[in-house]
């Protein structure tokens, strides 16, 4: 198992999402976890990867531009599972924006399987920190998408042996 987790991050706070979501991932069972920095994120990386996990701050309701040049360079995501997360004030999404809603179509657009919706992370302010909780939480998302993850590959498993 492959999994990738692809981050922007500007202050510091989605870098810190990413790395704890890349630590969740492999302590449930996702293992070989790479985590990288949009701006060295190249084909060759999703070259086996089975799961991909993209992540944003949002500003002006959207991926930093960074990430928007890398979802409009991905090539096919067929049969790749991913999801998204951003970081951002708290809010309603449609006051704040989410980066990671933006996200989510592209991977999709792009042939991805959607393992789960896209999730946000919130932040006290601009520079940060993080709020309290969301350590907690980011883990227990993690756990989620990789129980989800498991389930996909334990039904494609099934299916082939069917068809054989």
């Amino acid at each position: 198992m492959k999994a990738l987790v692809v981050y922007d991050s500007q202050y510091g706070n989605t870098e810190q999402v990413a790395k704890i979501i890349a630590s969740s991932l492999d302590k449930y069972g996702l293992k070989t976890v790479k985590v990288i920095h949009v701006s060295k994120a190249k084909a060759p990386e999703l070259k086996g990867v089975k799961v991909l996990v993209v992540g944003s701050p949002t500003q002006r309701w959207a991926p930093t531009e960074a990430m928007q040049a890398f979802l409009e360079n991905l090539p096919d995501l067929e049969g790749v599972s991913a999801t998204a997360f951003d970081t951002r004030f708290k809010g309603p999404w449609f006051l704040t924006g989410s980066a990671a809603r933006t996200i989510i179509k592209k991977l999709e657009q792009k042939g991805a399987y959607i393992l789960e919706p896209p999730h946000s992370f919130f932040v006290k302010a601009v520079e940060g920190p993080l709020d309290q909780w969301e350590i907690p939480h980011i883990e227990s998302w993690a756990a989620v998408i990789a129980d989800k993850q498991a389930e996909r590959e334990a039904l494609e498993k099934k299916l082939k042996e069917e068809r054989a």
